[in-house]
């Protein structure tokens, strides 16, 4: 998950209101119902510690949302009065979740707005291919191509005369997939799209599959329905999650073949919270890796007013010249640290990987 969209909440001192609110639920009663939920998301936080013009801020927030029809649900996190993110999430939360800490409550974002992929659809056939864009929030056209329009069609005869004909369909055919195959690398560029899916007969799928740049290939899914067709939500939905869990497994195999020192001596991996701090004290974490029900995720550490000023004991953080110091969550902490160096996180889901739930993929150089 790119963590670009959380700079926001790092630019200003703590403390931070963090609530996770479910919008899935839509009766007759639900204006009301999530009336009474903001109230008790105000109370809840001022229970907690959170200064009054904050808690305003937040029930105003989810007010606005009484009418909403957001099938999943919302997060705010807001300081000193006013609502600084509230990113739409991707699956419900169990419940509404309420959060006053020094440091937003970040963590469970990795699930409940964790990677979602823009994919783009390319219906291909012989003469061209038409784009459709499909996210979170539906589908819209995303473009077309047009190739050669003459010959595209073999002849049946074995006519030894039709041989220059036949090669001129196959120059044709393959033109045209590379003019589709530039198209598409074109609008992936420009929509910064997850995943591409190809849709079309086999020869075609392939014949652009292959003239895509290689930096593309591992985005590419060619569907198993033939030409003509127009791919189902659920069938989108599905490329989309599967993509997600094969980068899942990739990462995580890396992570676990990197924790093994290479032939300098220094491990490409680490888990556990003293040597994770370690490396987010010196910018070296890469990609960090969460298992939210892991035992660490939620382990005390303490923090300064800058993102690599964390430890695992408060001394430490005196001993580094820190004077101001605040407990925090682990995981929160560590995704600060993340941001402030361009690091992507990732959810796990492994038992047992990373150990405790924290690790993080380094770099050296």
């Amino acid at each position: 998950m790119d963590l670009a969209f959380l700079h926001p909440l790092y630019e200003h001192p703590g403390p931070w209101a963090s609530v996770y609110v479910d919008t899935s639920r839509h009766t007759e009663d639900t204006p009301h119902e999530r009336h009474l939920a903001a109230v008790a998301v105000a109370r809840e936080l001022s229970v907690q510690g959170a200064d009054e013009d904050t808690c305003r801020a937040v029930r105003e927030a989810l007010e606005e949302l009484r009418h909403s029809s957001e099938p999943h649900g919302r997060a705010v996190f807001a300081r000193a009065g006013r609502v600084v993110l509230d990113p739409p999430l991707t699956r419900s939360p169990d419940g509404n979740r309420v959060h006053w800490a020094p440091l937003p409550h970040t963590a469970p974002l990795l699930e409940l707005a964790g990677e979602d992929p823009v994919c783009v659809v390319a219906y291909v056939d012989r003469k061209g291919a038409d784009f459709e864009l499909r996210g979170a929030l539906g589908s819209k056209d995303a473009g077309s191509v047009t190739g050669r329009q003459w010959p595209l069609h073999r002849t049946s005869t074995v006519d030894w005369s039709e041989r220059h004909f036949q090669l001129r369909v196959e120059n044709t055919w393959e033109h045209n997939a590379a003019e589709i195959a530039d198209a598409l690398a074109v609008c992936q560029e420009e929509t910064r799209a997850d995943l591409l899916v190809l849709v079309g007969e086999e020869r075609e799928k392939r014949s652009v599959h292959e003239r895509l740049p290689k930096r593309l290939h591992d985005l590419v899914v060619e569907a198993p329905h033939g030409a003509g067709s127009r791919l189902l939500d659920e069938d989108v939905q599905q490329a989309r999650a599967d993509h997600v869990r094969q980068r899942a497994e990739r990462e995580l195999e890396r992570f676990l073949a990197a924790r093994d020192p290479g032939d300098d001596g220094r491990p490409g991996a680490v888990e556990g919270v003293p040597a994770l701090v370690e490396a987010a004290r010196e910018h070296r974490i890469d990609e960090l890796l969460i298992r939210p029900d892991g035992p660490d995720a939620h382990r005390e550490v303490w923090i300064g007013e800058d993102p690599d000023q964390l430890a695992v004991r408060r001394t430490d953080l005196k001993v580094l010249g820190e004077q101001n110091s605040w407990s925090a969550r682990a995981d929160d902490a560590l995704i600060r640290s993340a941001v402030a160096t361009g690091a992507p996180a990732i959810r796990v889901t492994e038992q047992d990987v990373p150990v405790g739930g924290l690790g993080a993929l380094l770099r050296w150089t």
